[in-house]
């Protein structure tokens, strides 16, 4: 386990969550996700909290959950009946959630506290096996309805220094996240998928990029090749975009800690610390 003292900036990380509950329920095609994030809990400290920007939660402002002992959410469908009995008993961070939501509006964005909504599985899924106890208090922040890559970016920023405060800020979706090619026999969609993969490599990690460059890559991501195919609606990209946001300052380029197949396509966690 990397030891963290209180200067060390804590890490950000945009991982992969898999298809709805299929991670927990031992599917095959999760096998390597699940190793993943298993083993890269030894990599990031031991947190006092997490925040977890998920894709599967959008709103008209940025708004964050603040109540005390959130419930879960089973926003998904067509599984067996033990996908609806998963619990993650995470305790909620209203005092987090608080300064959260006062860093956010310092910065002129629009934001709102939320006591009553619960955990998605772009949280519980990843952090039950993560973190299976559940001994750590989590928050969740929200997409924008909008999508606009740069407005997530700037909310990222917003709140960047939560990384002195010994917070592990999780960005929750898929680098690639088209349905259809995930479970159409008809479509094979590997061409497409390597491509836009190795170019949101290339934006992440590359050395040679100014963060001026990178950032503008990131918010004209609909010019990377094949992006619209791998991603139909940007929901499950758009937390990389905040991710990117709180670490740019102080740690600009990510390191790949995932490539592999999920469901028979290539998909790509990162890390900044």
């Amino acid at each position: 386990m990397v030891s963290r003292t209180s200067e060390t900036l804590s890490p950000v990380l945009y991982l992969p969550h898999g298809g709805g509950p299929l991670p927990i329920l031992g599917d095959k095609t999760h096998e390597k996700m699940v190793s993943f994030l298993t083993e890269i809990v030894s990599k990031l400290g031991e947190p006092s909290a997490i925040l977890v920007i998920s894709a599967h939660w959008e709103e008209d402002i940025a708004t964050i959950t603040s109540g005390s002992h959130p419930g879960i959410i089973y926003d998904y469908y067509g599984f067996p009946a033990e996908a609806y009995q998963i619990q993650y008993a995470a305790a909620g961070h209203p005092q987090l959630a608080k300064k959260v939501f006062e860093l956010i509006a310092a910065n002129g964005i629009p934001v709102r506290l939320d006591e009553q909504r619960g955990f998605d599985h772009g949280l519980f899924v990843p952090l039950k096996l993560m973190y299976p106890n559940a001994q750590i208090p989590c928050i969740e922040l929200s997409l924008l309805k909008n999508l606009d890559p740069g407005k997530h970016i700037a909310l990222g920023k917003a709140i960047t220094s939560l990384r002195k405060k010994n917070i592990l800020i999780i960005g929750s979706g898929m680098s690639f996240h088209n349905l259809k090619a995930f479970f159409s026999r008809e479509i094979d969609g590997s061409k497409e998928n390597n491509e836009f993969d190795s170019w949101l490599i290339e934006t992440c990690t590359g050395q040679i990029l100014s963060p001026e460059e990178r950032e503008q890559r990131l918010i004209e991501w609909e010019k990377a090749p094949s992006a619209r195919f791998c991603h139909p609606r940007e929901d499950h990209l758009l937390p990389l975009h905040v991710c990117y946001g709180v670490a740019c300052a102080d740690t600009p380029i990510a390191e790949v800690v995932f490539n592999q197949e999920i469901m028979g396509k290539r998909v790509t966690s990162l890390l900044w610390q």
